[in-house]
């Protein structure tokens, strides 16, 4: 149960005295206290801006409820992100405090030794820099997954903790519950999934491989899982390798966001959990509402199958009259884009969030996604920019005859008007860059690139150009 008289949310997980952490890759358990780590002396600065290029190793989870705990500003970021990106982010925002176990010192920083009762790292330390941070400012996240974009979501301690009791209110989390951590820590939808299961869960699996990974399965029946959660990427990969042909007993419930599953994968996964007595979770977010806005209750899914549900808890869903936009209001609710460090002295009370997606109410009160109105995709489960990719590519081409799109979620489509491009090298670079997988990246050839009326690159007629081909 979870205490209404408390609103912090990291002393709301202390207070989860069932709570473990099973390091997978040692076969180790540990409870919070143990994994947590001596960062308040790391500064001078009692407050301060600290980078975290987070996995899902114990070390990532020890580093990152410590600061959790502490009164830092936090930046979770991918571990993966190209090294020259990482520097651009760091010369942009000038964190006093980084870590990121998967370089040296980075220059102008001091490394220092945090040594826990289990977890021994390193972090780096400037004290030089003393980036003013507004006090609603707790954590903040990259609004285009691994791509190091500089614009970042800012969300106070009470959106993130707002955001997982509204999912606690839904989700059937108890303390039995075995939980791997298998998306992202840096990832709104992986972070929602720390958060609140380590307010109710009993147990918590890190340091995992890959959910494709065939140790992956050995491990969930080693330890049980009672949970998976998966963008659609994931769920396609897994019908795709045989998921709905073999028996996982453990398994209480499977969850879905990061974008829009197709239809007959959702109806799959929906018959296979219904005749087994499995909850399946179907979700809409954006990391703008630190993560979740709407879930279809699952009682409701086959015949709703194509819905992103009803609002969370505490949540509003309206429809703009005009532009049909679907809006978002409720305490989960950021306070605004921060693209450079000016920005992080600064708080916006927003009441209503703009999400970009084109949407209708049915008859039965469920919301359904009809279409985008920015040039944002989620590949993979990803957001991705599409106009930060196309100036990347433009640039490393050195051409400005080339155009990016997204198709259904699934696909980056690159227009050129190049016969010579090295297709294969250019999916490589991109990967190294951005870590977006080859697989995602088709190419279509075109003499003259199409153009609207005013003279602008019409993306709408190369998508439906490829998609006719």
């Amino acid at each position: 149960m979870i205490s209404e008289n408390n609103s912090n949310l990291f002393e709301l997980i202390t207070e989860n005295k069932n709570l473990v952490f099973i390091d997978a890759k040692g076969d180790k358990s540990f409870h919070l206290n143990e994994i947590l780590l001596p960062v308040e002396s790391i500064s001078e600065q009692s407050r301060s801006l600290v980078f975290l290029y987070l996995d899902t190793n114990i070390d990532a989870l020890a580093v990152y409820f410590s600061f959790l705990k502490s009164d830092h500003a936090l930046v979770l970021l991918s571990d993966s992100i190209d090294i020259k990106l990482k520097e651009n982010l760091e010369k942009e925002y000038e964190p006093t405090i980084i870590y990121d176990a998967n370089r040296e010192t980075p220059s102008g920083y001091q490394p220092k030794e945090v040594l826990g009762d289990v977890v021994h790292l390193e972090l780096f330390v400037n004290e030089n820099f003393n980036t003013e941070i507004h006090d609603n400012i707790k954590i903040l996240l990259s609004t285009s997954g691994t791509t190091g974009s500089p614009k970042l979501v800012k969300l106070s301690a009470d959106n993130i903790l707002q955001n997982a009791l509204s999912i606690c209110d839904y989700l059937p989390i108890n303390s039995k519950d075995v939980t791997p951590i298998n998306l992202p820590l840096h990832y709104s939808y992986g972070l929602s999934v720390l958060h609140s299961n380590a307010l109710l869960s009993g147990t918590i699996v890190c340091g995992l491989p890959d959910v494709l990974d065939r140790n992956f399965w050995k491990l969930l029946s080693k330890y049980g899982f009672s949970s998976i959660a998966g963008v659609p990427f994931i769920y396609e990969m897994l019908n795709r390798i045989g998921f709905l042909k073999k028996e996982y007993p453990s398994l209480k419930y499977i969850s879905q966001a990061g974008g829009n599953l197709s239809k007959n994968i959702k109806e799959a996964f929906n018959n296979y959990c219904l005749q087994r007595d499995i909850n399946f979770f179907v979700m809409y977010g954006q990391t703008e509402a630190t993560a979740r806005i709407s879930y279809v209750p699952t009682s409701e899914l086959k015949n709703n199958i194509t819905s992103i549900g009803i609002p969370i808890k505490n949540g509003k869903i309206t429809i703009d009259k005009e532009t049909e936009e679907l809006l978002y209001s409720g305490p989960n609710v950021f306070g605004g884009y921060a693209t450079g460090r000016a920005d992080l002295s600064i708080w916006e009370d927003i009441k209503e969030l703009k999400t970009g997606d084109l949407a209708y109410k049915d008859a039965s009160g469920f919301y359904h996604i009809k279409g985008r109105l920015k040039r944002i995709v989620k590949v993979f489960g990803n957001r991705v920019n599409l106009d930060e990719i196309e100036a990347f590519i433009k640039s490393s081409l050195n051409t400005s005859l080339l155009a990016c799109t997204g198709i259904d979620d699934k696909i980056i489509l690159i227009a050129h008007c190049n016969n010579t491009i090295d297709e294969p090298k250019l999916k490589k670079l991109i990967f190294e860059t951005y870590k977006i997988q080859g697989s995602a990246i088709k190419f279509k050839f075109f003499e003259v690139l199409p153009v609207n009326k005013n003279d602008k690159i019409d993306y709408k007629a190369i998508s439906a150009s490829f998609l006719g081909a």
